[in-house]
């Protein structure tokens, strides 16, 4: 049987439909993206800081929280994960010890950009890069460093925001040269920018696309994204702003009202909650063993 990374490989070598990655953030995001039947999901480094710590997505989270997670993610569900691992952490070996832990933690693509530490949320402003030579260094570092070829890289250039557009179309095709699995230009700030990156880019590598609502890119459908020359889009942030405006009303209506189902939010079925977390597989354990 294949390993979840093998599926996703083959899909985004061979295959011809496009992969759309829902954002998740916590247990729960998983499960919930898992039962969906996506070809990927994408283990958002925002969204999980901000779980986690409550705190914005500034290189505070380490290595350790970020890996975990992923682990816990990887291993309650059964859809090939996309995992962001910062800048890797570091340098050189902490990119390797990165890759290495995500892999074993079983992460089928793994996400590092060009940013320096500390590194901040790529549509925001204020990011300092290092140099596309270094940034080159960790590419290989992480081909060279991982157990399987099945287990995707992705580099992606914060250059567009933090310098400029001809910045980042370099960077791009240094990154590509340099045998990045997939390649994701971040920020891009219309449709024309995304069709020349498409036109340059998208017969050489598959290119992964950030539909981030409210952020700088337009958010565009699926097939308009296939048609631009993408191969893959993640969509980070729409469970947790989902989430952060369901739990909005829900606990105002619960504060105005004393009844959270006044509010404008349907609340998920208990029942289907508990069968969510596998509380029914546990009773049936428990009745096979007792």
């Amino acid at each position: 049987m294949p390993s979840k990374s093998e599926i996703l490989t083959r899909k985004l070598r061979t295959g011809t439909d496009f992969i759309v990655a829902p954002g998740v953030y916590d247990m729960i995001s998983a499960k919930m993206a898992d039962r969906a039947g996506f070809d990927a999901i994408y283990m958002t480094g925002s969204g999980t800081v901000a779980s986690h710590l409550g705190l914005p997505d500034a290189g505070i989270a380490t290595y350790t929280d970020m890996v975990s997670r992923a682990g816990r993610i990887a291993g309650g569900t059964k859809t090939p994960l996309i995992a962001d691992a910062d800048t890797g952490y570091g340098g050189p070996v902490n990119v390797r010890e990165t890759v290495r832990g995500y892999e074993i933690a079983g992460v089928s693509a793994i996400q590092i950009e060009d940013q320096d530490f500390p590194k901040k949320c790529g549509h925001l402003s204020g990011h300092k890069l290092i140099s596309a030579e270094d940034m080159v260094t960790k590419i290989k570092v992480a081909l060279d460093s991982r157990f399987s070829d099945d287990t995707l890289i992705i580099a992606r250039t914060d250059a567009r925001k933090a310098i400029g557009r001809d910045e980042a179309m370099r960077r791009s095709q240094m990154y590509v040269e340099a045998g990045a699995d997939i390649l994701f230009y971040e920020a891009p700030a219309d449709i024309d920018e995304m069709r020349e990156i498409g036109q340059r880019f998208g017969a050489d590598v598959p290119l992964m696309a950030n539909m981030v609502n409210g952020g700088v890119t337009p958010v565009i459908k699926p097939e308009e994204l296939a048609e631009l020359g993408y191969r893959l889009a993640i969509f980070p942030a729409a469970g947790f702003l989902a989430t952060c405006n369901a739990l909005n009303s829900v606990y105002g209506a619960l504060k105005s009202n004393g009844d959270a189902e006044s509010g404008d939010a349907d609340l998920f079925s208990f029942v289907e909650f508990n069968d969510l977390m596998g509380f029914n597989d546990l009773i049936e354990f428990e009745n096979r063993y007792n």
